[in-house]
């Protein structure tokens, strides 16, 4: 019988060929854990504004290795030293640093699974995977902890320029049409270097660093923080909550074995077991859209309603400014939301509801991104830049918003 050939040549329409390089990332790919990310929407509901955005977690997670092989590869021309035993756990580290993200990713983050980020369900599969490939994943494990004696390792994964953010800018760039997005990974990638331990960008590169910080700024307002996507994100977990409410009152709803585990149950990190973990890893956007199908027809009006927005793209109305919403004038939506749909105040505020976006493009507060002058001196990339607006993408701008339906626009004009 012959043996399978695990080294393999995937094509990808940002990159072009990848290449599975070894046996044991062939085989994390292949298992159900990762399989799953196909399954897993990249952007949330994004698609329901730009229609081309209906990638997922697994072409990122395998963008994010490419990247991580291309970076070894200019390292090691540059002279800096990394054993083919540290370049494998980078590559099996970065491949499986969404492995936790659940149906929709961001959108859903804490309605599934409350007070539990991504990125500790992240750890969790990796460590389950660990003890099926025989401690094969341990150093991964320990640079993704951040646990590894080389720090710069760590900056590779999850720093502020990372191959995740410089795969997903490239990636959804792409897939959305968002052409502000797009970013010039492989000269980013020709001027990485390592100095005192520490990830820098030469001197020279520091344009594209710019180019960078700009994409993400913009990524954020037209992409990821879209108005629409906002208010279809709010939606789904408001869909959630209602199925939950209705769930521990008695209400029987039909959806998937993993879906009802946790509407049912309200779980914690404590509650993480292995067989928790197991009943996640069933899960994907595939369970949450069937129910949301489902339920469109069920006889409780608040959840037929918020469902049938989502199916239909019926989606609210959502203003964005950059003061909070005054108390009354949410109060005046509410009692008109009532009065309309002949609801409860509680049930109002399923349909008319408030809240914060935050979007900072470069946070000088966390670990900067080191430019690296030709005298081997280091600076933070704000204070090496000749551009001004670097300093302003450094600060946090939030803008407030308000979500009402569309029809009670028609009362009068609010």
């Amino acid at each position: 019988m012959s043996k399978i050939n695990k080294l393999k040549i995937l094509n990808d329409p940002i990159y072009g060929f990848i290449s599975i390089t070894n046996p044991l990332l062939y085989d994390l790919i292949q298992h159900p854990y990762f399989q799953r990310l196909r399954r897993i929407s990249q952007m949330g509901l994004s698609y329901l504004v730009y229609p081309g955005a209906h990638h997922t977690r697994f072409h990122h997670a395998l963008g994010c290795m490419h990247l991580m092989q291309r970076t070894v590869g200019v390292l090691r021309f540059k002279g800096v030293e990394i054993s083919d035993e540290e370049e494998n756990a980078l590559c099996i580290a970065i491949l499986l640093h969404d492995i936790g993200h659940g149906p929709f990713s961001h959108a859903m983050e804490h309605s599934i699974v409350e007070g539990v980020s991504h990125e500790d369900i992240s750890i969790m599969f990796m460590d389950s995977l660990n003890e099926a490939f025989c401690g094969k994943l341990t150093l991964a494990i320990k640079i993704f902890r951040g646990e590894y004696h080389r720090k710069f390792m760590l900056q590779l994964i999850s720093s502020q320029l990372d191959m995740d953010r410089m795969d997903y800018l490239k990636r959804d760039s792409f897939y959305s049409g968002v052409a502000e997005g797009n970013i010039n990974s492989e000269r980013l990638i020709q001027m990485f270097n390592v100095e005192n331990d520490k990830l820098v960008i030469e001197e020279k590169g520091i344009y594209s660093v710019e180019k960078f910080i700009v994409a993400r700024r913009l990524m954020y307002w037209q992409a990821y923080l879209h108005k629409t996507s906002v208010a279809a994100e709010l939606i789904l977990t408001k869909i959630l909550k209602r199925a939950r409410e209705l769930t521990h009152s008695g209400v029987v709803l039909s959806a998937s074995e993993p879906l009802l585990f946790f509407i049912k149950n309200t779980i914690n990190k404590e509650d993480f077991t292995p067989d928790v973990l197991k009943k996640f890893s069933y899960l994907d956007d595939f369970d949450v859209v069937g129910a949301i199908k489902a339920w469109q027809f069920h006889d409780d009006f608040v959840l037929s309603e918020l469902c049938k927005m989502i199916i239909n793209r019926d989606l609210p109305k959502i203003r964005l400014q950059s003061e909070k919403a005054s108390r009354e004038e949410v109060n005046t939506l509410r009692e008109r939301a009532t009065r309309m749909l002949g609801i409860s105040d509680k049930e109002a505020k399923y349909f008319v509801f408030e809240g914060k976006v935050k979007n900072q493009a470069y946070n000088k507060e966390g670990e900067p991104i080191h430019i690296l002058h030709k005298d081997r001196t280091v600076e933070d990339v704000i204070e090496a830049s000749d551009q001004l607006n670097l300093k302003a993408l450094s600060k946090p701008v939030t803008k407030y918003y308000v979500c009402f339906p569309k029809q009670l626009l028609d009362e009068a004009s609010i």
